[in-house]
């Protein structure tokens, strides 16, 4: 089975590499996939008010979403190693973008569900275009490949708060899924023009088989279940913030609008920033120092982040240091990974980010209920509570030599 995987298209000897041009388009499209799944976020009073959802049921629109983005890491992300990533990317994108189109004409609260789960799962593509970026890259530009694609990625995380508050305030929630489903459609246009034609070897392998093969992993490297759980906390920290925010953000005394909101997603590039830079010193053999440093500064953030009705300012700053930090981890993370089986990079990419999944899902349910209960504060050591337990696994781990 694993001469099979490794005979498929992942062995493809790459001679002249991905053009600056594709290279760009994976980029774009990656940014406008990822936002899909955060879009909701500052949204999140709108639809409660539409649809008479309580404060405590709201988040579920978050957990369905990211909940489906776990499964479609499971069930669809591993097939870049079996079948065409062109005919994998074609049609995910298109049923994307049928899915956006019925969250914006949703005309109850279990049509929004319903479609924003299938928003979630096809939103997994994401990560195929990174596994084939990675692909299509020649050795000696991979890492800076797939750093530009991975900062698109964390660039539409942040954005699609900015977008969704300003769409929010002059258009109606709805528009802000209308606006995607359109771009979503122009870039299966673009991409059924761009994307290369090459051959493709089938593996001899059923879809079952592959799905054993990607569950084995977590058995056979320590790595990834060891860096797979500094992802699940970090993004559970990181979504513990970007759920709520909202909450206290539009309520008195402060009442700010949406766009003001949503501008706070500006504050976070920094994190993208950060990406390309980590991915560099974990290349260069500084993965666990990179990651001790980033998880230190993600408890302190909580401290800024605490003081929201103290000042804005303070917020500000815990935004920065908290993206900052998360996405430092989350890059070094895929460096060590990656490096390990570079044959397997779609079923790599399916089982790390299955960790991703399971924490941004628990982070908004968690942060929405505990808002419900006991205010801002709660919420803040919640979130300092989480980081707190990723900088222990990781001084648990630093004096074992894995590969790091």
């Amino acid at each position: 089975m694993h001469t099979s995987l490794q005979n498929s298209q992942l062995s493809t000897p790459k001679k002249q590499g991905i053009t600056n041009t594709l290279a760009w388009v994976f980029a774009v499209c990656s940014g406008l996939s990822v936002a899909n799944i955060y879009y909701a976020q500052p949204l999140l009073d709108s639809i409660a008010q539409e649809f008479d959802l309580s404060t405590g049921v709201i988040g579920i629109v978050i957990t369905v979403t990211q909940i489906c983005y776990a499964l479609g890491l499971l069930l669809l992300v591993p097939l870049g190693d079996l079948i065409h990533r062109r005919k994998l990317i074609i049609v995910q994108m298109s049923l994307s973008a049928a899915a956006l189109l019925g969250a914006g004409t949703a005309a109850s609260h279990s049509v929004l569900f319903t479609a924003l789960a299938a928003v979630g799962l096809f939103a997994v593509i994401t990560q195929t275009f990174v596994a084939y970026a990675a692909h299509l890259s020649a050795d000696s530009e991979r890492g800076a490949i797939v750093g530009r694609v991975t900062s698109a990625i964390v660039i539409g995380i942040l954005l699609a708060r900015t977008v969704a508050g300003v769409m929010n305030d002059w258009l109606g929630w709805k528009s802000v899924y209308l606006l995607s489903a359109s771009l979503t459609f122009i870039s299966v246009v673009v991409l059924i023009r761009m994307l290369p034609r090459q051959s493709f070897s089938q593996p001899k392998l059923s879809y079952l088989q592959l799905l054993r093969s990607t569950l084995r992993l977590y058995a056979e490297l320590r790595i990834l279940r060891v860096r797979g759980l500094l992802a699940m906390f970090i993004f559970a920290a990181f979504s513990i913030l970007w759920t709520s925010i909202v909450l206290p953000l539009s309520a008195p005394p402060l009442s700010l609008s949406h766009t003001s909101i949503g501008a706070l997603g500006f504050a976070g590039i920094a994190g993208a920033l950060a990406a390309a830079s980590a991915g560099k010193q974990a290349d260069r053999g500084y993965g666990q120092r990179t990651t001790g440093i980033s998880l230190i500064i993600l408890v302190l953030s909580w401290a800024c982040i605490g003081l929201l009705h103290t000042s804005l300012w303070f917020l500000i700053v815990g935004i920065i240091l908290l993206d900052l930090a998360v996405q430092a981890v989350h890059v070094t993370n895929q460096s060590m990974i990656y490096r390990v089986r570079p044959e397997a990079q779609s079923r790599l990419t399916a089982s790390y980010m299955i960790f991703y999944s399971i924490g941004s899902a628990g982070g908004s349910i968690a942060s929405t209920q505990v808002y419900a209960r006991a205010g801002w504060t709660g919420v803040c050591w919640l979130g300092a509570g989480i980081s707190a337990i990723a900088l222990l696994i990781w001084l648990v781990d630093r004096k074992t030599d894995h590969l790091a």
